[in-house]
């Protein structure tokens, strides 16, 4: 089965769901990974998902280029945010066609039980959509490592519960080639796609400015693709890349459409 390649609504988060799968075919996406819950922080979602209007332009847009919806995001599990919050998002995104929803965790002072019942409220709630949960471990957050998130699974025991592969949280979280040889192939979602430059940077501020503003193409960095691709099993990727520099350069179809290619040409060697 051919790969899926989808365009992550972080990479153009000033489109709407809409305007998203249009580039998105235009470009020669399979697929769009938009975000339907709003994140209420900077940068993190500049409109109201939900709303009407917008999910009837969505519907459209995404019946008329034939793309799939290949996840939703993003599920954070904080110390405020109930799960049952979460609940439209996945309702809107398992009709779109989502089987897959991405979470995070971003709790400062829940115990580790909290989280670890937050996170199994939110398998629990993904399973009436027929939908898994997606768990990424970023460098900012409070579960920064691979082997952080494969214990949380462990505990869990949720059937629907995967561990998804951020090509640069690989390189941030220094997660070696061999702890990703021994995660059980069943237990990985997909992979999202970007670059980074060598070294890391060492405040809070210049990590947050990297992850939300300045990735880079695959190829123009220090991600180790070939290592890392070799060492999973076949998977689908979201090319997730934010780089308001290239924006401006490129536009926001130019920028799309250079990831992909990028992405494709590193795969492809």
């Amino acid at each position: 089965m051919a790969n899926i390649f989808s365009l992550s609504h972080l990479t153009l988060l000033d489109c709407t769901i809409a305007e998203l799968a249009f580039i998105a075919a235009r470009c020669g996406y399979d697929a769009i990974s938009p975000r339907l819950h709003n994140m209420g922080i900077d940068r993190e979602c500049q409109f109201p998902p939900l709303d009407k209007g917008m999910l009837t332009a969505a519907r459209s847009a995404i019946s008329v280029t034939g793309l799939k919806v290949h996840d939703i995001e993003l599920a954070r599990i904080t110390d405020d945010i109930p799960m049952h919050a979460y609940e439209p998002a996945m309702e809107i995104g398992a009709e779109l066609g989502a089987r897959k929803m991405v979470a995070s965790i971003w709790t400062k002072q829940a115990s580790y039980t909290q989280q670890l019942d937050k996170f199994i409220e939110l398998c629990q709630l993904a399973q009436q959509y027929e939908m898994n949960i997606a768990l990424e471990y970023p460098t900012i957050s409070s579960l920064p490592s691979l082997s952080m998130a494969q214990a949380l699974l462990a505990k869990a025991q949720q059937s629907n519960a995967e561990i998804l592969i951020d090509t640069m949280y690989v390189n941030l979280s220094r997660t070696s080639l061999e702890e990703l040889e021994q995660i059980p192939a069943e237990q990985i979602s997909f992979v999202q796609v970007s670059d980074v430059h060598p070294g890391i940077p060492d405040t809070e501020e210049g990590l947050i400015h990297l992850v939300r503003n300045a990735r880079l193409y695959p190829g123009e960095g220090s991600v180790d693709f070939a290592g890392i691709l070799s060492r999973l099993p076949p998977v689908d990727f979201s090319i997730e890349l934010p780089n308001i520099s290239r924006i401006k350069e490129l536009g926001l179809e130019g920028h799309a459409r250079k990831a992909l290619q990028a992405t494709k040409q590193i795969l492809n060697h």
